[in-house]
């Protein structure tokens, strides 16, 4: 199971496919190797296909803003074996709490691409309806959806939803290594754990908080932030997308049943920028970026496809055929949007019934936005105490 995937590192790391494309056979393994060993060669062929896709959709929205049109983007690329891997492991009824960069998660998820981008061009507080795909919209707030996902795993244990592996349903939340430093995850974990909440705590590794390497972040690993609040917790090889899958279906397969939340450290590594306000050049190697550039996980993939007959030229061929027609629907879509909501609606879904400050604060708001002079803001909401909560 001890698999040294960084130069410098020595640490417990599941990996089931090796960076040449081999299956791991250690016998440590073998749980995990026959939950992968379930996936037929068209699971595989999927799973090559979306993160394939995942990266054509990554490249188009980031040429899209360079073109002006989104404001910014938070790239992916490298990090599709983490993402597609475990999307493949949840059922239709888990719900999931995205940060802001898991564009392949949605992509398995089957949220639109251009609903993707709609946040990032600026027309759209959100840019999907997350009860049709049991799916938040993004949050950019680092950290503070592990809250939500924490305290939504809460209400599904009260209503006694889960109950059975397959049947029940499970919550994850993705972030990244920077956000473990954040209270809000912190807490959620503190709560999850001592209420034996069904949530799944999926750390992406990618080893940059923006451009502070995870070495100067922890100086322990960081699947022992799980261990330290009482929850089974595993590292995997995160360009690794059977290791993955099968780490990720055991976690989810626990929270269904009942038994309590889980925290899983994908190891990978972000090959592009933290957003395309950002210049990784500045604050590391091209041999470093080489290095893990040869840790492909689609090439890892491919490979294995290749080895067992399952992926030929027109299969290829037809996943690139996909891919433009994704990103010329794409661009057309994008460019269509309009110049975005008005800000007086983010007010509308605050709460399920009327709020006394959540009415101030419109009110407020409403004020300003016609040019009156509005009184402080908060005295506002303080006279609305008496009123709903």
């Amino acid at each position: 199971m001890t698999t040294n995937i960084s130069s410098n590192e020595a640490i417990p790391t599941l990996q089931l496919l090796d960076p040449q494309g081999n299956r791991v056979t250690t016998r440590a393994t073998k749980g995990y190797r026959d939950r992968a060993a379930a996936l037929t060669s068209e699971d595989l062929r999927g799973m090559y296909r979306d993160m394939v896709l995942t990266r054509r959709f990554d490249d188009e929205a980031t040429s899209l803003q360079r073109q002006g049109e989104l404001a910014l983007f938070a790239p992916a690329r490298g990090q599709e074996a983490a993402q597609v891997g475990s999307a493949h492991a949840l059922r239709p009824q888990d719900y999931v709490f995205p940060s802001y960069r898991e564009h392949g998660v949605l992509h398995v998820r089957g949220v639109d691409p251009v609903d993707r981008l709609r946040f990032f061009r600026g027309s759209d507080h959100g840019g999907w309806n997350p009860n049709e795909f049991n799916t938040q919209v993004y949050t950019i707030v680092i950290g503070a959806h592990a809250l939500h996902a924490t305290g939504y795993a809460m209400g599904v244990q009260r209503d006694g939803t889960p109950h059975d592996k397959h049947d029940g349903t499970a919550v994850i939340t993705y972030f990244g290594d920077g956000a473990t430093s954040q209270g809000d995850v912190n807490e959620s974990m503190v709560f999850a754990a001592v209420n034996n909440a069904p949530v799944v705590f999926f750390l992406q590794n990618n080893q940059w908080a923006i451009s502070e390497p995870t070495i100067r972040q922890t100086r322990s690993p960081l699947y022992q932030r799980g261990e330290a609040f009482g929850l089974p917790s595993l590292r995997v090889d995160g360009n690794d997308v059977l290791a993955v899958y099968a780490a990720t279906q055991e976690a989810l397969e626990r929270a269904r049943a009942g038994e309590g939340p889980s925290f899983i450290e994908a190891f990978t590594y972000r090959m592009g920028a933290h957003t395309t306000s950002d210049d990784p050049t500045r604050y590391r190697s091209s041999e470093q970026e080489e290095q893990w550039r040869l840790l492909d996980p689609i090439d890892r993939l491919g490979a294995l496809l290749r080895a067992e007959d399952a992926l030929d030229d027109d299969f290829v061929a037809e996943i690139k055929a996909t891919g433009d027609e994704l990103s010329a629907a794409l661009r057309t879509g994008v460019r269509a949007l309009d110049g975005g909501s008005a800000v007086a609606s983010t007010f509308d879904d605050v709460y399920a019934t009327p709020h006394g400050v959540v009415a101030a604060e419109r009110a407020w708001y409403e004020a300003y936005d016609a040019g009156d002079p509005p009184a402080p803001q908060y005295a506002i909401a303080d006279s609305a105490q008496g009123g709903a909560r």
